[in-house]
């Protein structure tokens, strides 16, 4: 009952609240950022979520379009800029996320929403995070995040889809809340986003 009509529910309603208590910090970043990027205060991306679905996340712009002579974009660690490393490691580039959640998008806590790309990459196993709504967060962003294998954080997908119920959502929304203050985790080492999975790492 709870995986198939309470947490939508519980979902809903959060997700209202959140965007009530945090539309100060929403506004104010939205327009520091609306100025830092020309305009652009977000960034939208195509992700797959719930039976792969594929939807648009919204979060908080943290790096600029920066480009070398080509015309190619820099790396990411060359384009984040430095109130986007603030934001990121505070996760207040998460917050916009919560409209993907009133959409029904996505859900509070479930795996990540990852690149349309990697779909053809999952072996049978791994596609299995698929089975429910990714999250904002998620079992395997309280257990290490950016700073573990693709093969572990796949195994901790799975074991969420196999163990989701109230309890293991409320542990998980607690968890992450430590993490947030602690700013755990946040990008591999050496690494200002996570490496990219090509299906075998």
């Amino acid at each position: 009952m709870y995986k198939n009509f309470l947490k939508r529910i519980l979902d809903f309603i959060i997700a209202c609240l959140g965007l009530l208590i945090l539309s100060p910090l929403f506004i104010i970043v939205a327009i520091i950022l609306y100025f830092v990027h020309h305009g652009r205060p977000f960034f939208m991306q195509e992700r797959p979520g719930l039976k792969e679905r594929v939807f648009k996340i919204i979060k908080f712009k943290t790096m600029s379009d920066k480009r070398d002579a080509e015309g190619r974009l820099l790396p990411d660690a060359d384009r984040l800029t430095p109130i986007g490393a603030f934001i990121r490691k505070t996760s207040i580039d998460e917050i916009p996320q919560l409209i993907n959640v009133l959409k029904g998008d996505m859900s509070l806590v479930g795996p990540r929403p990852l690149l349309p790309q990697y779909l053809s990459l999952y072996n049978e196993y791994q596609r299995r995070r698929h089975e429910v709504r990714p999250g904002i967060t998620g079992w395997a962003q309280v257990n290490g995040r950016n700073a573990i294998s693709w093969t572990k954080k796949f195994e901790l997908d799975v074991w969420y889809v196999d163990h989701l119920s109230w309890k293991t959502d409320f542990n998980i929304f607690l968890m992450t809340l430590k993490k947030v203050f602690k700013r755990e985790d946040i990008n591999q080492k050496g690494q200002a986003t996570t490496e990219a999975f090509n299906g075998n790492n």
